[in-house]
């Protein structure tokens, strides 16, 4: 039998002990490298793409002769104000490449000995960059279709006189959402959450190509899809297969990130559950490729992302 992929040595190339034996200055260079890769890892002003600058050695930074812009090698980016050293910036996005389901932010906190407050930040950053590089990416061909329902659990009442039928409205809590998924058959995944399955059929839509031929289950809303596609359905309550149509992949998806949620973060919260299923598409669509070709194209990511204005003073703005 072929050995699976990641078992191979072939999937392992990146050394967690050889990124933390890196000094602060071979991991400030290997981070330039990779900020300024489209210059030969030499420096540009962010601003107006000027190669004259200044250099500042004793701070650090540059001063661009055009504009006048003063930058360093973090500036404009999403570890822009940073207060780690960039040489853990490096091992805490190694330390997230290496989980298989996802990596909790308790667990980075004790990792880099920091504070959770800054390890949920940055996780969340690293999710942020990496899920931006999907936000216009459309599926093609056979793409299988569906959706999961996530959030707004209830505890059933202890006893059996109290207890209430949970799948009426009136009974729920309200904060129930559907992260629907649509999948090119050993190809492309792409994600988005919606109040429920029948709100994500039009933003769906706009992600699959033309001439694209989609598999779904016989839910009523996705019949909107045959006016566009090709469209081949699978009524569950007789099969999961008849040979041809399923949508066996598209819920092999939707228990990987089950697993993610149940067994690594434990809870996630309803604002952040298309982070956590954006970090999921990415780590599904790379599984095959090795973690240090994974580490390298998150700290690309990380590099070339903007400012987030969303997790930027993310703690100052809940604590007024």
């Amino acid at each position: 039998m072929a050995q699976h992929f990641l078992l191979s040595t072939k999937a392992r190339t990146l050394s967690l002990a050889k990124v933390m034996r890196f000094t602060d200055e071979e991991a400030y260079d290997a981070f330039k490298a990779i900020r300024f890769a489209e210059n030969h890892g030499e420096a540009f002003c962010p601003k107006c793409g000027s190669v004259s600058l200044y250099n500042l050695p004793r701070r650090k930074m540059w001063r661009c002769k055009d504009c006048g812009h003063q930058f360093s090698v973090t500036s404009g980016t999403i570890f822009a104000s940073r207060k780690l050293a960039i040489r853990d910036y490096l091992a805490a996005i190694a330390i997230f490449t290496n989980g298989a389901k996802g990596y909790s932010a308790l667990q980075l906190s004790r990792d880099l000995d920091c504070q959770y407050k800054t390890a949920f930040v940055l996780s969340h950053k690293l999710r942020e960059a990496i899920a931006d590089q999907d936000r216009v990416t459309t599926v093609s061909g056979d793409v299988e279709i569906d959706g999961m329902w996530a959030g707004g659990y209830v505890k059933p009442a202890n006893y059996k006189t109290h207890r209430r039928d949970l799948r009426l409205a009136a009974n729920q809590s309200g904060k129930r959402q559907s992260v629907i998924v649509a999948r090119e058959r050993n190809g492309k995944t792409i994600t988005l959450v919606a109040k429920s399955e029948d709100e994500g059929v039009k933003p769906l839509e706009s992600r699959i190509e033309a001439g694209s031929t989609v598999y779904a289950d016989e839910a009523s809303h996705w019949d909107r899809m045959a006016a566009r596609f090709n469209t081949r359905r699978i009524n569950h309550s007789e099969c999961y297969s008849d040979g041809e149509g399923c949508t066996n992949q598209a819920e092999s998806f939707f228990s990987r990130l089950r697993r993610s949620e149940i067994g690594i973060h434990h809870h996630v919260a309803g604002p952040y559950l298309a982070a956590y299923a954006a970090e999921m598409d990415w780590r599904e669509d790379n599984r095959r490729v090795s973690n240090g070709s994974q580490y390298l194209a998150i700290v690309a990511a990380a590099a070339r992302h903007p400012i987030s204005r969303q997790w930027k003073g993310y703690w100052q703005r809940r604590a007024a």
